[in-house]
């Protein structure tokens, strides 16, 4: 990993869990100290299991969670403000997300694209980081992966889960408690490449 490259944790939470269609309704990371967080407001009605999961819902006045109505954005100014966020650092970001593989790049890189940002992103973002292959990897015999047992079982804490920025809080602090060795992060990591 390069020295010079700083990581970010960051979490959505969508419509959904098919990253070929799901929409963001949230986007949240920290780097340390700082937090970004924003709301979009979907086109795409959310499933009822994102629903019941999240404590989303979406009516003709707005987005709400859990009954308390939130501020929204476009997507667009929603992508471009995390642009300027992760540029903030001033050195290349590693994103970090658990299960970034299989759900958050493929969502994150899709709207991305079809926003005609993806070149920027891959500016100033060298990879993604999935800290469910590196806890995987650091620890091969846990009976669950999932982030909220990882959080019970490695800091003794529960959460509000499915809140993008705790999501994110939350996995900075394992990862610190980890202090994973460069060669498990870099076998963890992978490219951010275009979607098709």
């Amino acid at each position: 990993m390069a020295a010079d490259r700083i990581i970010v944790f960051f979490d959505l939470e969508t419509t959904g869990l098919d990253t070929a269609v799901c929409d963001i309704i949230q986007l949240g990371a920290v780097c340390e100290l700082q937090v970004f967080n924003v709301y979009t407001l979907p086109r795409r009605a959310l499933t009822q299991s994102a629903t019941q999961v999240t404590g989303f819902t979406v009516t003709p006045e707005g987005l709400f969670l859990r009954g308390r109505r939130k501020q929204t954005t476009s997507l667009l100014d929603a992508l471009n403000a995390f642009l300027n966020f992760l540029r903030s650092f001033g050195r290349p970001v590693l994103l970090a997300a658990h299960n970034a593989r299989r759900f958050d790049a493929p969502v994150l890189t899709r709207v991305l694209q079809q926003h005609s940002l993806l070149l920027e992103f891959q500016q100033v973002v060298t990879g993604f980081l999935d800290t469910f292959l590196l806890s995987k990897s650091l620890y091969p015999r846990l009976a669950s992966y999932s982030q909220e047992n990882l959080v019970r079982n490695f800091l003794g804490q529960f959460y509000n889960a499915h809140d993008a920025v705790e999501d994110a809080r939350m996995l900075q602090e394992l990862y610190n408690a980890w202090g994973p060795h460069p060669s498990k992060v870099l076998r963890s990591t992978f490219k951010a490449t275009r979607v098709y």
